[in-house]
């Protein structure tokens, strides 16, 4: 999952793109993991853990950033974060539910149309103007996504609908988190992400706790290691190089959480799934690069 960070002091694109690929990597063995832990134990406990370690983790860098945790906890937009976090953490819980109901493959080819959704909403939440080209790749992308869906087979169903779901508020999230940008700074953003998660996981969690066996154990505690090196590796890539130019690298993520399907679940590659993938990823990156177009102009 994506965070915002500050704007990098010196551009080097190169190691920015193999920061992405890295964290791409890592999110795909916790997206793994995730499954594995999810199909054992309440999903809703499962998170609620993930994001004790990543409230620590947040809270350890404001600790450590100018002027302290009470200079980055400071904001002037309190409910938009709150929601944000809240928005993020659900988002997640329906993503790990999608992994155990479709899988791996068909999940994250679905979820790939996040940056349409993106491009769509920008208009009626931020009040951008969307021109005909990114309409048109919209378009393209979600005919991408019913080519994966293929409604000739099982995967076309009510559980398809859980990673658009999940894409869908992930889209919202992205906008939501620019609109905070133009009032807090990064750090506090993801310093809300990271502590309104936390308290709302916890809230709804603690009722589904669960004793885990001890090998299950330590696959959690690998899930919420995964967890902050990925976040730190993004932050990394980000303080390196614009986001602009390492977020199309970002779709490894579905190469690699694929091959972690398939050689560790054995989920099956159909040939639906990698043209319909193929497309919305094209879409995809066309519509993020000429939203990069309109705003250089």
């Amino acid at each position: 999952m994506s965070v915002v960070a500050a704007r990098p002091t010196q551009s080097r694109t190169g190691l920015g793109i193999f920061l992405m690929v890295c964290v791409s990597l890592v999110f795909a063995v916790q997206d793994g993991i995730s499954r594995h832990l999810a199909s054992e134990y309440n999903v809703l406990m499962v998170v609620m853990i993930r994001y004790w370690f990543f409230a620590a983790f947040v809270i350890a860098m404001a600790r450590r950033a100018p002027g302290g945790l009470r200079a980055t906890a400071a904001t002037a937009v309190p409910a938009l974060q709150v929601f944000r976090g809240a928005l993020l953490a659900v988002e997640i819980c329906v993503m790990v539910t999608a992994f155990t109901v479709l899988g791996l493959i068909e999940s994250h080819a679905v979820f790939a149309s996040y940056p349409l959704l993106i491009a769509a909403l920008s208009g009626p939440v931020l009040g951008e103007r969307v021109g005909w080209r990114r309409w048109t790749a919209i378009g393209v992308g979600f005919v991408g996504v019913l080519i994966i869906l293929d409604p000739s087979r099982t995967v076309f169903s009510s559980g398809a609908l859980i990673p658009l779901g999940s894409a869908t508020m992930f889209a919202l999230y992205g906008l939501l988190t620019r609109f905070a940008a133009r009032h807090d700074s990064p750090e506090t953003s993801f310093f809300w992400t990271g502590v309104a998660g936390a308290v709302v996981m916890t809230m709804v969690g603690i009722w589904y706790w669960e004793a885990m066996t001890p090998v299950d154990y330590g696959w959690m505690a690998a899930l919420c290691v995964t967890g902050v090196t990925g976040h730190w590796l993004l932050i990394k890539c980000y303080d390196v190089a614009e986001a602009s130019a390492v977020q199309p690298f970002a779709y490894f993520q579905m190469v690699f959480a694929g091959a972690v399907g398939i050689v560790v679940f054995g989920d099956v590659l159909r040939s639906n799934t990698m043209i319909g993938a193929a497309i919305v990823v094209a879409a995809g990156l066309f519509a993020l690069i000429r939203a990069r177009q309109v705003r250089a102009r």
